[in-house]
């Protein structure tokens, strides 16, 4: 069977040309320089560094964030020129207008539903960036896999200012994965061995998290919050039943937590590379993007399993700047592609 490629590339602001009565997206417009031919160029420009990823095969699993909406997305996948490339979109009521996506190819997954869609937003005084929720299977070999598309909250407004955004975010994408991995309450299994057998299938689920976290792997949102680990100690937890019972008591079986093992530690340790360049901070290249995995996903327990060492930034010379930068977009010359690099990482087929 063959592996499933998979990326995830935070796009910088690819608007349409069109002023929204939603969206405060003032500067992407004719009179601020956005019309189409700027637009044309980034969306040429984009579709270039797609078509490089894995040796020129291309991703058949892409997340995407910063995309203005649904049409924006079909003229990209238009560029790329991919009949097999589908979209997964649902709109949502962002305050700057822009979404996450899913590209995948029909050729390895079958077309989601509608019901296997979903958008989450997280209202503050405002409603914040989207966490997108799809639910795949996968041809070849009938596994299915759930994807969460991120984009959290920027630090705009200073990291620390703006971090108690990110873990509230954070919290609700955690607690979404619970939902995936864990029973409630009301559904928890009877005390029998096919009890504790559905338990842990449950458990063992393939949840795929990707997305701009814009925070580090280190941040409390990430390892406090979402539970995204580099070390194995919590994720080789087997539910296991209790002393003269076949499954666990109710109230321990609750207070079990659904830790991610983060593929992007390894390369937030490499000095002087980075997935977003950012030129006035200390550490000017930050490993903002990243792609984390369920117990499930990481050993293989359910048909798939990352390859966690396949896990790195993406780096073309086609976009990169003499000093391993990535280019941002400049919309008067019309040249350039994002101030982030695309992530990539494997899984394969078990």
């Amino acid at each position: 069977m063959a592996d499933i490629k998979i990326a995830f590339w935070n796009l910088q602001n690819l608007f349409d040309t069109t002023l929204s009565e939603l969206a405060a997206d003032f500067e992407f417009t004719p009179a601020e320089g956005w019309d189409e031919a700027a637009l044309d160029a980034k969306l040429t420009n984009l579709a270039q560094i797609i078509k490089l990823m894995y040796g020129g095969e291309g991703p058949d699993l892409l997340g995407l964030c910063e995309i203005e909406n649904e049409n924006v997305a079909e003229l990209l996948i238009d560029k790329i020129g991919r009949a097999d490339y589908k979209l997964a979109h649902v709109e949502s009521p962002d305050v700057r207008g822009i979404d996450t996506s899913l590209i995948y190819s029909d050729q390895v997954f079958d077309d989601p539903q509608p019901e296997d869609m979903k958008g989450h937003m997280i209202f503050l005084r405002f409603p914040t960036r989207d966490i997108f929720e799809v639910h795949l299977k996968v041809k070849a070999n009938d596994a299915e896999l759930t994807v969460l598309v991120n984009h959290w909250p920027s630090r705009r407004q200073g990291q620390y200012e703006s971090e108690p955004h990110r873990i509230t975010v954070a919290e609700h994408c955690g607690r979404l994965i619970d939902g995936f991995l864990k029973f409630s309450r009301q559904d928890y299994p009877p005390d029998t061995v096919a009890g504790l057998a559905q338990i842990n299938e449950k458990w063992n689920r393939n949840v795929l998290v990707m997305g701009d976290l814009n925070d580090e792997p280190f941040n409390r949102s990430i390892l406090d919050y979402l539970q995204g680990t580099k070390d194995l100690d919590h994720l080789e937890e087997e539910i296991k039943k209790a002393p003269g019972r076949q499954t666990p008591h109710l109230r321990d079986y609750l207070g079990k937590q659904a830790y991610l093992f983060n593929c992007m530690w390894p390369v937030f340790a490499t000095p002087d590379r980075g997935s977003h360049f950012f030129s006035p901070a200390t550490n000017s290249m930050g490993v903002l993007d990243q792609i984390l995995v369920s117990r499930g996903l990481y050993f293989g327990a359910q048909k798939l399993q990352i390859a966690p060492e396949t896990a790195q930034i993406f780096t073309p010379d086609e976009m990169s700047s003499t000093k391993g930068r990535p280019v941002a977009f400049d919309k008067q010359r019309k040249k350039g592609y994002s101030d982030h690099f695309p992530i990539t990482a494997v899984i394969k087929t078990v």
